[in-house]
């Protein structure tokens, strides 16, 4: 595992105000956050299917991405961007929810398969695997034919609450990431979520 040199941070969601506050729209509310506590623009890239924004975070200049394709073709928007900023898959971070997490819990790391998340596997297919994921857990509804409406629901205001301290806690470790590298945030990040998650603060 090599450090990660980002030059993009792509939140995975589906478009539209239907798909908000759904669970699938966790890596959407990671970079809205993102580019609101740091003086990003959204701007509409109709050639790229994609919304834009510019931060600055910890002195490194980053693209932030959200997909304007529905989350299963997120991997073609995705691809046309790096091709044309020239982004390797290494400078490259997918957020995106993750069912097999519970609420509470976020875990960064490169490479992998998709786990079932059609997001995820829409950019392997588009890019190969070795991309940077910080997955947020939403919880598993308990069985797989449940998934799909699970992630297409909205959480519970408990679930909410756990999954916004959650992003809060990946907010403040993305510095880190960029500044003293993955196994740095990594260890802060999984630290903390531990803590919170079993009833420390």
């Amino acid at each position: 595992m090599t450090d990660p040199q980002l030059k993009l941070i792509v939140g995975l969601g589906n478009p539209g105000a239907e798909y908000a506050r759904t669970r699938h729209n966790a890596g959407f509310w990671f970079v809205d956050e993102l580019a609101r506590s740091h003086g990003g623009s959204w701007r509409r890239e109709s050639r790229h299917q994609c919304e834009l924004a510019r931060v600055r975070v910890a002195d490194v200049e980053l693209w932030l991405m959200k997909p304007t394709t529905f989350m299963n073709r997120s991997g073609a928007a995705v691809h046309s961007l790096c091709g044309f900023q020239r982004i390797a898959p290494a400078q490259l971070l997918v957020v995106h929810d993750e069912i097999d997490l519970p609420p509470g819990v976020v875990r960064l790391k490169q490479g992998g398969g998709h786990g079932g998340h059609n997001g995820v596997r829409d950019v392997i297919a588009q890019l190969g695997a070795e991309f940077w994921r910080l997955r947020i857990g939403v919880g598993h509804p308990g069985s797989k034919e449940q998934v799909l409406d699970a992630v297409l629901d909205r959480a519970t205001p408990a679930e909410q609450q756990l999954i916004d301290a959650a992003l809060g806690r990946a907010h403040a470790a993305l510095p880190e990431l960029l500044r003293d590298g993955a196994q740095k945030a990594m260890t802060l990040l999984h630290t903390r979520d531990e803590a919170a998650t079993s009833g420390d603060s």
